[in-house]
């Protein structure tokens, strides 16, 4: 009788261990697709050598490229070091100590775009539908906008009023409040996403994704309605590494392209965006006389220096009087 030969197990490629350490470790969608775009983009940069071949050197003129041709922001440029920092010290266990003479870009401190509450309402009524929910919950909430996109149906409250936001930056959850105008249309619209899910449900599907091991613990739970997305895609995602079809979310560029398209047609001379209604939400709050303390809470920022940017944009434009008003 022949005994069966074991085949070592075969080891996953590069970017693919770099993707099961991220998920592993409950990093986020967004952080997973730029490490592994940075990565590979700095395994290209080096002629497609293993990066196990590679050091501090090599990464230095990485970095350097990346600012000196590409003229990368300060950001973008630390976001490809962090990148690449996970895969030497996390996947191939290798330091590298203090990488010497980057040429750093300098990080230029902007004041966040701010709609003013007119611009607000123009560009929440010019929209329609989810649309206009959606950026009217991102005023309301001061949610980002994955925050929003990623909003489940159990964490909208409406018997406390408030919405519970899970896994924001930081992997902090936070409590927002839940606007009182968006009661009515919130609810509607979560009515009509039940409708959807019970179709789904009905054609065999209606799973969606659930966060870390839960899936495990609780085999049923992606089924459940409490677990869907309050503003789902109109089509489903295929989960190659699990086999299953996910009606996920709403993607991210429909919501922009919708609020550019909105500004543009306002002729609303500001760069614009998703996010700016967020900056709207933090200034409009603290010029209504709200504590700083308490903006920050629920903008869910680690500490008060960053919610501080907000009381410079007031300081620029409210409660200053320009001297040439008071001789004309």
């Amino acid at each position: 009788m022949e005994t069966a030969v074991k085949l070592p197990l075969r080891r996953p490629k590069l970017l693919d261990q770099v993707r099961i350490t991220l998920r592993t470790n409950h990093y986020s969608k967004k952080t997973e697709e730029s490490y592994t775009s940075w990565i590979k983009q700095f395994i290209i940069f080096n002629n497609k050598i293993h990066p196990d071949k590679l050091g501090a050197e090599e990464i230095k003129n990485f970095l350097n490229h990346l600012a000196i041709n590409k003229h990368v922001s300060a950001s973008t440029q630390n976001q490809a070091l962090q990148g690449i920092l996970f895969l030497y010290k996390k996947i191939l266990k290798k330091e590298l100590g203090w990488i010497k003479d980057i040429k750093n870009v300098k990080r230029v401190k902007h004041l966040p775009v701010v709609f003013s509450r007119h611009e607000a309402s123009q560009i929440i009524n010019h929209l329609d539908g989810s649309n206009k929910l959606f950026i009217s919950l991102l005023y309301g909430t001061g949610m980002r906008l994955n925050e929003g996109l990623n909003l489940k149906v159990k964490d909208v409250d409406f018997e406390m009023n408030q919405i519970i936001v899970r896994d924001g930056k930081g992997e902090k959850d936070r409590i927002t409040v839940l606007p009182q105008k968006l009661i009515s249309d919130l609810k509607e619209h979560i009515r009509k996403v039940k409708k959807l899910h019970d179709s789904d449900l009905k054609k065999g599907f209606g799973e969606t994704e659930l966060p870390y091991a839960l899936k495990k613990k609780y085999p049923n739970a992606g089924k459940e309605f409490g677990w869907q997305y309050v503003f789902p895609s109109n089509s489903f995602y295929y989960d190659k590494e699990n086999k299953t079809k996910y009606r996920y979310h709403v993607h991210d560029s429909v919501i922009q392209k919708e609020v550019k398209k909105a500004v543009k047609e306002l002729q609303i001379n500001k760069p614009g965006s998703p996010h700016t209604f967020r900056h709207s939400f933090a200034t409009h709050l603290l010029d209504s006389g709200h504590d700083i303390r308490t903006v920050q809470e629920l903008l869910g920022h680690k500490s008060v220096r960053t919610t501080m940017i907000y009381t410079h944009v007031l300081k620029t434009v409210l409660g200053v009087r320009s001297p040439l008003d008071s001789i004309l």
